[in-house]
């Protein structure tokens, strides 16, 4: 008799920049969610899908948990939060310590409210010595009932079949949600867009704020296979619009190229991507704008 196939949701939260898209990518094999230095870079509730002869797990990669400072920032926890009650499993990633900081006791209150199972995985163990991993495993058991606790290194790969093995004992059985070939239910543009703004927040290091938004005007597929693609960086200040251009445009067509690189991968196709910058004052405390640029309340 066939063994009854598990499929189900999991939610993969954690503090800004632990490394949560790098699990996801790794995990799925390609390029989904988008990856920088930076904290906040994922904004939107990513859904992205793993299927193998087990059955099938559907990821949820919130935006960042974290105490919100403007509009833009409750639109992401509210988000993550309203995630955690509407998956079977909650996958928490935190970087190796053995003292629970104000963020991740903030994320531990708001588990404790929720009956869903929580697996804990310790990222970057590659970063520490071996025999100091038990004593982090020690601290984070005696804070929380969680159901597992995995040592992994998102980036080296390490450990990451032990994490879909417990995420599968988790989950119910039934049927798939998705076909077998879907890694992603992101819509093509919206992949693109963030693609463009990882590269911007790469090539900007530290010189803006997290203030930018992409938006994509235009895809359009000519008869020989070539897109044309269309798109606006979006600032909050004029001094940041002249950075973002750079000296004779070198900085634009430096995160325009490096954009178009990746696009073309995911698409496997030529690409001939058109870039613009405009300056929007204020636009991660205005409703509008948020919704403008992808970031509704009812996500």
């Amino acid at each position: 008799m066939e063994r009854q196939k598990k499929s189900g949701f999991v939610a993969l939260i954690g503090r800004p920049n632990v490394g949560k898209s790098t699990l996801m990518n790794h995990l799925i094999g390609q390029k989904i969610a988008i990856t920088s230095d930076k904290p906040q870079t994922t904004r939107n509730r990513i859904q992205t899908v793993y299927t193998d002869d087990r059955g099938q797990i559907v990821f949820l990669d919130t935006p960042g948990i974290h105490k919100a400072k403007n509009k833009l920032g409750e639109y992401m926890v509210g988000a993550a939060e309203r995630t955690l009650k509407e998956v079977d499993v909650i996958l928490w990633l935190v970087e190796p310590s053995s003292y629970i900081g104000a963020g991740e006791q903030h994320i531990l209150d708001i588990l404790k409210q929720v009956k869903t199972p929580v697996v804990l995985a310790i990222n970057k163990i590659d970063t520490v010595e071996k025999e100091k991993v038990l004593a982090y495993i020690d601290t984070y058991r005696k804070a929380y009932p969680f159901s597992e606790i995995i040592p992994v290194s998102a980036l080296k790969g390490a450990n990451l079949d032990t994490v879909l093995e417990v995420l599968m004992k988790y989950l119910p059985c039934g049927p798939l949600y998705y076909d077998e070939e879907t890694v992603t239910d992101q819509p093509m543009r919206q992949i693109a867009a963030e693609i463009i703004r990882e590269k911007a927040l790469r090539c900007l290091k530290d010189e803006i704020p997290h203030g930018i938004a992409v938006t994509i005007e235009s895809m359009k597929e000519r008869q020989n296979g070539l897109y044309d693609i269309e798109a606006e960086i979006v600032c909050e200040r004029d001094s940041h619009k002249g950075i973002i251009i750079g000296k004779g445009g070198a900085m634009l067509k430096k995160i325009g190229s490096s954009a178009r690189y990746d696009i073309e991968k995911m698409m496997d196709a030529r690409v001939n991507l058109k870039l613009w910058v405009k300056v929007r004052k204020e636009w991660r405390d205005n409703d509008l704008y948020l919704k403008n640029y992808g970031y509704h309340k009812d996500m």
